[in-house]
């Protein structure tokens, strides 16, 4: 059940989630609206970042939430170079260690004058409707409900499986 937050409605001047254009880590186009019906979260993934032992815990709540959450990473090299690799590099890092098999997207920037329209959205009150935002560090995340309005979003400290994310998921 969603609190009693303020969120864009459906028939708002902002735009939607599901218009935005990304590929997955394999190049191919990723549609997130796919998605529609279900609870997304967004998270900016690194591969050598002291948080990176999330990925644990996001398969976990991928997995137990299946029916109603999608997950999906988003690699990004912004924050102290964590994110080194290529696509190649990246899926073999993340299916090795830790079994990763939610959606992972290409490679981008979520913040700076090359910020990917996905972190705009994700980021912007004037886009989606709810609030403002900075992404501060690697495994911030960013969820939305099943009719994609913004809930809210949560710093790197949040472990995946906090109340603070999965009350909105029951």
């Amino acid at each position: 059940m969603l609190s009693s937050k303020t969120y864009a409605s459906e028939t708002s001047n902002y735009p939607s989630i599901y218009d935005i254009k990304i590929n997955s880590l394999a190049g191919k186009p990723l549609s997130i609206s796919d998605y529609k019906g279900k609870h997304i979260l967004f998270v900016n993934v690194a591969s050598k970042c002291g948080f990176t032992s999330q990925y644990s815990k996001l398969q976990t709540l991928y997995q137990t939430y299946t029916d109603n959450l999608v997950i999906i990473g988003v690699p990004c090299n912004q924050f102290g170079s964590q994110e080194p690799g290529d696509s190649k590099a990246i899926e073999s890092f993340c299916q090795i260690n830790y079994g990763v098999t939610f959606p992972i997207t290409e490679k981008i920037e979520v913040k700076g004058s090359n910020q990917h329209s996905l972190y705009e959205w994700l980021t912007q009150k004037s886009k989606n409707g709810v609030k403002n935002s900075k992404v501060k560090w690697n495994f911030q995340k960013y969820l939305l409900d099943p009719d994609g309005r913004f809930i809210d979003y949560y710093y790197s400290i949040t472990s995946p499986t906090s109340s603070k994310i999965t009350k909105h998921l029951k």
